[in-house]
């Protein structure tokens, strides 16, 4: 007990009288993913809400209190934060605001500690940051995940993953602009609904696979074909944020391209994988790795079905399953290389080329070494590898401007199309010597 007071001396504690009169401001990362999240852990009694501003001024208001050397992603996260707080919107005596810790070495563990200095600075540093993470970091009386919403919760990253893809496959070949994204909002809302309401077995995640994919077919569309594939990859919140990449998805489908992104399920695979991967390199006591080794088989299974129902549907690319990911990274780079993204970065390069996915697009925030590393610094050995493959690095911070940005995608996506015209060019030279041939030999027939 004193050990829990001298620890809750250091941060402003989620008490559980807060839970009825806080409402929990979450940031933006994933769209669908915290839209369902959210709406579940509203169903057994906390008020949350996920900010979904945008603009230049969002990264601004974080370099008032972050000082510009500081990762992107942090600058975003806390001026999102402050933005919020400051817009006159919530009342900072009932709002608390939460952030996922890892504890690991990335920067991003740190994030939180530099939430509540801005705090501090700004007069509000009686405001609650809870500490999103399962093992324990720091003690929230208000702020419990039980076994059930955790399972609940990695049902929305199940959903949203299968969403997330559906509309990426789709939106590029729909008939009706947004049809697409419409659909996935009614999904979400409905599968929030149905988790919050009571039991939510996995019997009824199958089924509701099932139906999702028969709704996003049925969706008016023009063939899957014709379009430029081009994968994201990167650091987690530039990668998916739509706030952290300029709406990089949307920018890249209004040039005419289809986006494939992999889901949020392999980096959590990843997370657990890495813990397995500490007992080979450095040990572990057996009590633990067990628990690591049920999570990640738990986790394998879950996508295993997900491909398997995919497949059985036959009308969407599902994704590649984690244990073929990790064997295309195999003698390119140490799996030893665990640092926020880490081998994960140059797994899922080579797993988009592995899928015939050429066109690659790094998302590279600035303060970031081990994106930089992973990503750009792995880009000639995957070229090495394979050889018909475009990747192009795009950098993201507060003073890179969109115009170069999109300037830099548009010339990746000229490459690609004139790679795909030179492609099919030598088919069509193949028709005309045939066509040749056949006149000559009327030309013969006639003379003689």
């Amino acid at each position: 007990m004193k050990r829990n007071q001298k620890r809750e001396q250091n941060y402003v504690v989620f008490t559980e009288e807060m839970k009825a009169t806080h409402t929990i401001l979450v940031p933006n990362m994933l769209p669908m993913h915290f839209k369902i999240i959210a709406k579940v852990m509203e169903k057994v009694g906390y008020r949350v809400e996920v900010l979904e501003t945008q603009g230049a001024h969002i990264a601004e208001t974080g370099l008032k209190y972050v000082h510009n050397d500081t990762c992107y992603p942090a600058i975003l996260v806390i001026g999102q934060f402050m933005d919020a707080l400051q817009s006159g919107k919530y009342d900072p005596d009932k709002v608390a605001l939460v952030l996922f810790q890892t504890g690991g070495g990335c920067r991003a563990s740190n994030y939180i500690h530099l939430l509540r200095k801005a705090l501090q600075k700004a007069g509000m540093g009686h405001v609650p940051v809870i500490s999103l993470s399962l093992s324990g970091i720091e003690h929230h009386p208000g702020f419990q995940l039980s076994i059930g919403l955790i399972k609940k919760m990695m049902y929305g990253v199940l959903y949203g993953d299968l969403l997330m893809s559906l509309v990426n496959q789709t939106k590029p070949y729909e008939t009706e602009r947004g049809s697409a994204q419409a659909l996935a909002d009614r999904w979400t809302d409905r599968l929030a609904e149905e988790m919050g309401a009571g039991r939510h077995n996995y019997a009824m995640v199958k089924r509701n696979y099932r139906r999702i994919l028969a709704d996003f077919a049925a969706l008016p569309h023009r063939p899957r074909q014709g379009k430029v594939l081009v994968g994201v990859v990167g650091e987690i919140y530039v990668k998916y944020s739509p706030l952290g990449n300029n709406n990089l998805e949307q920018f890249l489908v209004d040039e005419d391209a289809e986006v494939v992104v992999p889901g949020l399920l392999d980096f959590c695979l990843y997370c657990v994988y890495n813990n397995i991967l500490d007992h080979k390199l450095y040990g572990m006591q057996k009590s633990v790795q067990l628990l690591y080794h049920i999570a990640y088989r738990f986790l394998l299974g879950k996508e295993r079905d997900m491909i398997e129902i995919m497949k059985e549907d036959g009308n969407f690319d599902p994704p590649t399953l984690f244990t073929h990911t990790i064997s295309l990274v195999q003698g390119t780079i140490s799996m030893g290389v665990k640092m926020g993204e880490g081998w994960l970065l140059t797994a899922e390069m080579l797993e988009l080329a592995d899928k015939g996915v050429e066109n690659i697009v790094c998302t590279q925030p600035f303060g970031c070494l081990p994106n930089h590393i992973c990503g750009k610094g792995m880009m000639k050995p995957i070229k090495e590898r394979n050889p018909n493959i475009n990747i192009v690095a795009i950098d993201y911070d507060a003073g890179a401007t969109k115009v170069n940005q999109e300037n830099r995608l548009k010339l990746m996506l000229a490459n690609a199309r004139e790679r795909m015209e030179s492609r099919e060019k030598p088919a069509e030279r193949e028709q005309i010597p045939q066509k040749e041939k056949s006149r000559e030999g009327e030309l013969v027939a006639a003379s003689q």
